[in-house]
């Protein structure tokens, strides 16, 4: 990418969408997805290699998780504050370190370190790149959202592919390679900064007016509404945790699928989730989010309901139908929230998705005793409950009820 290209020109209306940046900020959080998703699709490798359980192939991925979430909501915060356009770079630099010492991890206790480090530069990603698609999606929060979350979704179905094409034929070392991508991703997103810098941090846009900053609905709606959304979230991530962590071992499990199979079937089921993110943020622009968000947690359930009890021609179907329902919400559920509290972009991105992120880890623990004590199967038929929490959604604000008649026309700032 030209760093011209992103950079070069005056400053455009608030109103035009900058989809090169969408684009660009899209393809890095494809490669930092890939990479995270790639850890989850060696895990069959990781746990023949040191021995482990269930319960320490989930204390991996709640070690990564917690880096992530309990960083996240801080980062956003402090950049709300004190802006640092070139923050993603060094965020993806942490992540390209976790991903060489996990090459060469001697044993377990340096894998749950080179876990950390990755989820340490995703807390840095996610809360100042999704800050950086609301300010070019041109009052098209929505789209905007969803293309950011496309390229991380459909990073995270290529991920098992790639694994089971380099990895797993080569062996832990073969990691390294990805590094590759790690480096590529670290100069796009130094020239995303330096658009995010030339464009937002200097000028007079670079001062809100006070009335853009006032929620459309009271304190205590806004309270009960972030609440609401927190528990869809944790819906939502348990149960995807149950099928990005354990979904190959559950098909070797109960239909002797071999690893390498398990692995294109997760790639199918993470297929449908980047479908369906990229579909829910653009029909939540036009049809309103809380519409979305009823369809896609709750609308769900009956797949869920049904898929321990098919077999594995009905379990690959319905998984993708699963995929690409319940992947449409994650955009509502963000720009939902961002929408009832406004002037606060990081904030909000990053406890949105330092919650799902830690919600992710906590379930990937659980899951993991869990599925040692009960077995894996047992594990899909507890989880399959988990979207029925999506009739909370009738205690959101319709926030379009709540907007100036002018502003129910005419596209939203920005920022």
């Amino acid at each position: 990418m030209n760093t011209a290209a992103i950079t070069a020109g005056p400053p455009q209306a608030p109103e035009g969408t900058r989809f090169r940046v969408l684009y660009a900020i899209s393809f890095s959080h494809f490669l930092n997805d890939m990479i995270q998703s790639l850890i989850l699709a060696i895990y069959p490798m990781l746990k023949g290699e040191f021995s482990l359980s269930f319960a320490q192939i989930g204390l991996i991925t709640l070690t990564y998780q917690l880096t992530a979430s309990l960083l996240q909501p801080l980062v956003g915060l402090y950049t709300d504050k004190h802006p640092k356009p070139h923050s993603l770079a060094f965020g993806m630099g942490s992540t390209l370190c976790g991903l060489l010492l996990l090459s060469v991890a001697p044993n377990f206790g340096v894998v749950l370190v080179a876990a950390a480090l990755v989820g340490t530069g995703s807390s840095v990603f996610h809360p100042e790149s999704s800050r950086i698609a609301r300010l070019a999606s041109g009052g098209q929060p929505g789209l905007a959202q969803s293309i950011f979350q496309v390229g991380g979704n459909t990073g995270s179905a290529v991920g098992p592919l790639l694994a089971a094409a380099v990895v797993m034929p080569h062996g832990q070392r073969a990691i390294a390679w990805f590094g590759l991508a790690a480096l590529v991703a670290i100069g796009v997103l130094w020239q995303i900064g330096t658009w995010y810098k030339t464009r937002h941090l200097s000028g007079p846009r670079a001062k809100k007016p006070a009335a853009a900053l006032a929620s459309p609905v009271p304190p205590r709606t806004v309270a009960l509404a972030i609440g609401v959304l927190l528990v869809l979230i944790f819906s939502k991530y348990f149960y995807l945790t149950s099928l990005t962590s354990y979904y190959t071992f559950y098909l070797m499990t109960r239909f002797g699928v071999s690893v390498q199979s398990a692995q294109v079937y997760l790639f199918i089921f993470l297929f449908a989730v980047a479908a369906g993110t990229l579909a829910g943020g653009p029909i939540g622009d036009r049809i309103g989010r809380k519409r979305v968000i009823w369809g896609s947690i709750l609308g769900v359930a009956p797949f869920t309901l049904a898929m321990p009890y098919v077999d594995l021609t009905w379990t690959v179907v319905l998984s993708f139908v699963i995929g690409l329902i319940i992947a449409s919400a994650f955009s509502a559920i963000l720009v939902f929230a961002q929408e009832l509290m406004p002037g606060k972009v990081g904030a909000v991105s990053g406890m949105f998705f330092g919650f799902a992120f830690g919600m992710g880890g906590i379930g990937a623990a659980v899951l993991g005793a869990l599925a040692d004590a009960r077995g894996i199967v047992f594990v899909y038929h507890l989880c399959a409950f988990l979207p029925l929490l999506g009739l909370l959604t009738v205690f959101l604000p319709d926030l379009r009820q709540h907007r100036p008649p002018a502003s129910r026309t005419a596209p939203a700032s920005p920022c």
